[in-house]
Order: C-alpha cells, then structure tokens, then sequence
C-alpha cells in the first residue's frame, strides 16, 4: 500500500517513516513538511493512504482534505485529543493517533485499515429471488445466498448495514431503505430510523424499546404504535 506523510515536524515524519518500514505492508513514496507540496505531489500521483497531520501553519489537516475530489484512505495524527469528533465526520478518516505514536498504538490503526478497505470494497449488495425466502449480499467479493426469516436485526451504520442473522452477520455497502424495500415480509418492522426488527423475534417491550435475542433496539415513538398493531397481543 503506497503512502504519503504530511506533517510539519521532521521528527514525527521520521518516527512514521520507521513504522511504516517496519510493517512491510506500508510503502512511504514521499513525506511532505507543507500540505501545498502534497497536493502539488497528488496531482500527478497517486497513492492508497495519507498519514496526515491535522495542525500545520497556514493550512490544516482539515483544509487538505476539503482539497481532495476523491481522497484516499486518511489517518489523521495530532498531539490534540479533542478533535476525533471532527475528524471522523470525513468519510475517507481511518484512525486518529495521538502523538507520540506508539507501535502498538500503530499496529491497531493498521487492523481499523484492513477493516476500512474490506468494507470499502463491499460494493452494493443486496439482490433478492422473486418469490423465494431468500436474498443474497455481496460479502468478500462473493454472492452468499441469505435465508430471509433467519435474519433478525438490520442495523444502520453511516454508509453500511449490518444484517444479522441466526448463523452469521453480514456489513453490506447500502442503506435502510434499499433493505426495507427488500423485506417484504410482514414479519419485519422499521422500528426506528436506524433499525428494522423480524417482529417474531421480539422477547419483551418495554417503554420505547424491544429486546431481540440479546440486544435491545430503540423504537421510536410515532412507529411504537405501529408496532404494536402488527403484534398478536392477548
């Protein structure tokens, strides 16, 4: 994986030029002490990942990639703890290190990358055989075929869903919507804007919320009496 390091200390440079030769996986084209000299450097090259530091004189971390059309995968570094709220509002944001950067500290935000770009590379995803009970999702670059009453829970994350179901979880590049339009079934609810439920699956209510198997999921309150029309009450 090629990269670039963007920060105005020489010394953090070095110490992330260490690591990265370390791991055999990082390959470190060139490291820049000025974000205008990366950009220049981007515009005729291309790379997989930017160590990136977020306070640099004039122009910052967060103005470098405001630059970008298309940024690659980024992992911000910093000595300030109190901007990962900000930081991960960029969708292209793997990790943030707080420096000094540890090696251990280092190797967990190598594992967040791996997971970053397989989750990336789950193209969308969610095809459905007509009048069967079954639907298939694009997991690890292949079709696997999903039985649809053996999901319980669909969960929304940012850009992804998380489908779980009785014998594995499924993280598939898509939305609520597209799935719910999938779930014909009466057995499945949105429950909340970011959950739909299989209804059969419910074990207690309680206020604003049901408990699934083991999880307990949010109900919101204009879909609660909706929900509670679909279920056979005594």
């Amino acid at each position: 994986m090629d990269c670039i390091i963007i920060d105005d200390d020489e010394t953090a440079r070095l110490i992330l030029k260490q690591l990265c030769l370390k791991t055999n996986r990082i390959n470190v084209l060139e490291d820049f002490c000025s974000a205008i000299e990366a950009i220049k450097f981007l515009n005729n090259n291309k790379v997989d990942l930017i160590y990136l530091d977020i306070h640099m004189p004039t122009f910052s971390g967060f103005d470098f990639i405001e630059t970008l059309k298309k940024p690659p995968k980024i992992i911000l570094t910093t000595s300030d703890k109190n901007l990962a709220l900000e930081a991960f509002e960029y969708k292209s944001v793997v990790d943030y290190l707080v420096k000094p950067i540890t090696a251990e500290r280092f190797s967990k935000s190598l594992e967040k990358l791996d997971t970053f770009s397989h989750f990336e590379e789950e193209k969308e995803t969610i095809k459905i055989d007509e009048n069967s009970d079954f639907l298939y999702v694009n997991a690890d670059k292949r079709l696997v075929k999903v039985h649809i009453p053996s999901i319980y829970l669909v969960e929304a994350k940012g850009d992804y869903i998380n489908i779980k179901t009785d014998g594995k979880n499924y993280i598939v590049h898509s939305t609520l919507k597209k799935i719910e339009e999938k779930l014909t079934s009466k057995i499945f609810f949105k429950v909340h804007r970011s959950y739909i439920i299989n209804t059969s699956e419910i074990i207690d209510i309680e206020d604003n919320s049901v408990l699934i198997r083991k999880e307990v999921v949010p109900v919101s309150r204009s879909n609660k009496n909706d929900l509670m029309k679909k279920l056979n009450l005594l």
